[in-house]
């Protein structure tokens, strides 16, 4: 059974219209599994449909979460990446997790928000490959920790973020339970 200290741990998740279902369900539902809560939050509300269709009831709109409330800031990537970056709320949000202490997790695209908040320079990261013209020192790896940032390569990587991120939050005990019980 997982430790019910583990529940104490929350992450955010920030989504909009355009997200990539895989980069989010994927880590969302290891970690639910790995008995973190895990907050979906919208930038703005209402359902929110992801790149190929998939829709998604969050649990919250953005302004209805207090970012205080969280160990960590998760942002999946998908063509929605553009809308979190012209909002900006999400690089605020970012920033601030960082300066605080706490980790922040972007997947495929969502690195260009991370940029956007000025914590890539001086860290090893990864992202998609689309984006390697706007982020020339990123690096062709499934995932990287650095310090406080955790990044991954796209939807094909999401499985092994996910458990980077049970792992940062849980522990490599709780990995090897969950990875068990997916027969991963």
């Amino acid at each position: 059974m997982l430790a019910s200290a583990i529940m104490s741990k929350r992450v955010l998740c920030v989504i909009t219209d355009g997200f990539e279902e895989i980069e989010a369900i994927t880590p969302v539902d290891l970690l639910r599994r790995a008995e973190v809560e895990v907050v979906i939050a919208s930038l703005d509300g209402g359902l929110v449909k992801g790149r190929c269709g998939v829709v998604i009831q969050p649990d919250a709109t953005l302004e209805e979460v207090n970012p205080e409330n969280f160990d960590l800031l998760f942002l999946p990537g998908g063509p929605g990446v553009k809308a979190l970056r012209s909002d900006g709320r999400a690089a605020s949000l970012a920033r601030k997790f960082y300066d605080s202490g706490r980790p922040v997790a972007a997947i495929c695209a969502a690195p260009l928000v991370l940029n956007d908040a000025g914590l890539l320079e001086g860290h090893r990261f990864t992202s998609h490959s689309s984006t390697w013209s706007d982020l020339p020192k990123a690096e062709d790896e499934r995932v990287i920790e650095d310090g406080l940032l955790l990044t991954s390569r796209g939807a094909g990587t999401a499985l092994d973020f996910g458990f980077a991120l049970v792992r940062l939050l849980a522990g490599p005990e709780v990995v090897d339970e969950v990875s068990e019980s997916i027969m991963s």
